[in-house]
């Protein structure tokens, strides 16, 4: 059976207090209506269908071509808002999955389980109810002696006989397309001006069929967000799902409560994950690296040994065996080969440093290429903006930089070239030359010593 799913994401979000469209609040780093089309599109076999109102230019923006949208222009309540979609599902689809764009928390099991009961449902609809003490403004499920599904009682409407029931309706929902296109004609509009999808339990009942009932044991799959404290409550149940997934994969993580990675990260077995970590955007980190305390790094691969201590890496990579920090600082563009060595307070941007080259504290390396088993003294300054362009450095293999040397790009040294301490490096260094001072001259060739 051909399952679509349509969810609802046209809702103003004014509890959010904010110029952005709720449904694109980030939990972790990714808007929260991605979690929702990640979690629907195991079960669904088409392209799910969003419905948006409120800023429907500003999530088509970020959502592009993922889905396809129906327009809600006046919000007049969520049967009216499934109705949208009726021109681009009728007669198309077998099964309409229902959800809402506000439950970043909701499982692809969970809905699974919701289709896979409809589909063997002779009724017309199943809906996924939960259990809980806290009923958090959700309606009530109302039965009748023999345990048929009659109603759903909004919380402010409900009697305090109904308020004692602990059996709440999540808005989630698998109908029978057919059924369901047919009766959202008959919801009657609400005293509020609203089409409750709610109403559709009572419609069904009235036509003597059957409503069917799946539970979910897991009541935080159902949080819906409507504030940032919501918001916040979410993302956290969020990051200790995740950290439990790394921990039952093999990864140490010394204090889960302050560790963040998000769901785009990917980690080798045998790293550990230091307090204060935050692992961001498209990385990928080996096996047996230790990163943190207190580190961040985005959007970059890490190699398998690295050791990144209280350091910031974004858009770089590194290769096997790379140790760096405290407080080094990795900008985009940096490439770090194998076995390289970079001090505290040390700061690399678009450059390649060669294997087993070691950079000493206090320095800056930008716009530059080296070769393998430099050194760079601590102190050391890559030149590279005239106040209009930037300008490349070469360093050739096994060049050793004295602490405070200053390269004056562009320039080139060769293999094996030396610079004193303090050195102004103006002009190119040839191969084995050793310069000194301000502006660096050179002052012997290593390779006429005996």
């Amino acid at each position: 059976m051909k399952t679509t799913a349509v969810i609802l994401a046209a809702g103003q979000g004014i509890r959010m207090r904010s110029g952005l469209p709720k449904v694109l609040h980030p939990a972790l780093g990714r808007p929260m209506v991605q979690y929702v089309l990640d979690a629907v599109s195991p079960v669904s076999g088409e392209k799910s269908v969003l419905v948006v109102g409120h800023k429907a230019d500003q999530v088509k923006q970020t959502l592009q071509d993922r889905v396809r949208y129906a327009i809600q222009a006046e919000q007049l309540g969520t049967g009216h808002a499934v109705q949208q979609a009726e021109d681009l599902l009728k007669n198309k689809s077998d099964l309409i999955l229902v959800v809402y764009a506000d439950m970043p928390l909701l499982r692809p099991e969970t809905l699974g389980s919701l289709v896979e009961a409809q589909k063997t449902h002779p009724g017309p609809f199943t809906m996924l109810t939960v259990e809980v003490d806290d009923p958090r403004g959700f309606g009530r499920i109302v039965r009748n002696e023999e345990g048929e599904v009659q109603a759903i009682v909004e919380e402010a409407d409900a009697s305090p006989e109904q308020l004692a029931v602990k059996e709440l309706n999540a808005g989630v929902y698998c109908f029978s397309a057919e059924w369901m296109w047919d009766a959202l004609d008959q919801i009657e509009l609400s005293p509020k001006g609203e089409y409750y999808l709610t109403d559709l339990v009572e419609i069904a009942v009235s036509q003597n069929l059957s409503v069917q009932t799946v539970s979910t044991h897991e009541p935080s799959e159902l949080i819906g967000v409507n504030t940032r404290v919501h918001l916040a409550e979410a993302a956290r149940l969020l990051r200790a799902r995740i950290n439990q997934k790394w921990m039952l994969s093999g990864v140490t993580i010394a204090d889960p409560l302050t560790t963040y990675i998000e769901p785009s990260v990917k980690i080798a077995p045998e790293t550990t994950i230091l307090p204060g970590t935050h692992l961001q955007g498209d990385t990928q980190i080996g096996a047996q690296c230790v990163l943190g305390p207190n580190t961040i790094v985005r959007d970059s691969q890490v190699g398998d040994s690295c050791q990144i201590e209280a350091s910031v890496v974004e858009n770089a990579i590194l290769e096997d065996h790379v140790d760096i920090g405290p407080f080094g600082h990795l900008r985009k563009g940096a490439h770090l080969a194998e076995g390289v060595h970079m001090g505290n307070f040390g700061e690399v941007k678009a450059s390649y440093l060669g294997p087993g080259t070691k950079m000493g504290h206090f320095s800056y390396i930008g716009d530059t290429t080296t070769g393998k088993n430099v050194n760079i003294g601590a102190g050391t300054i890559t030149c590279n903006y005239d106040g209009r362009q930037k300008h490349k450095t070469q360093i050739g293999d096994e060049v050793f930089l004295g602490s405070d040397t200053m390269l004056v790009a562009p320039v080139k040294l060769g293999d094996k070239a030396r610079t004193g301490a303090g050195a102004v490096v103006t002009k190119d260094v040839p191969e084995k030359n050793v310069v000194v001072g301000a502006p660096a001259r050179s002052i012997r060739v290593l390779e006429n010593e005996e």
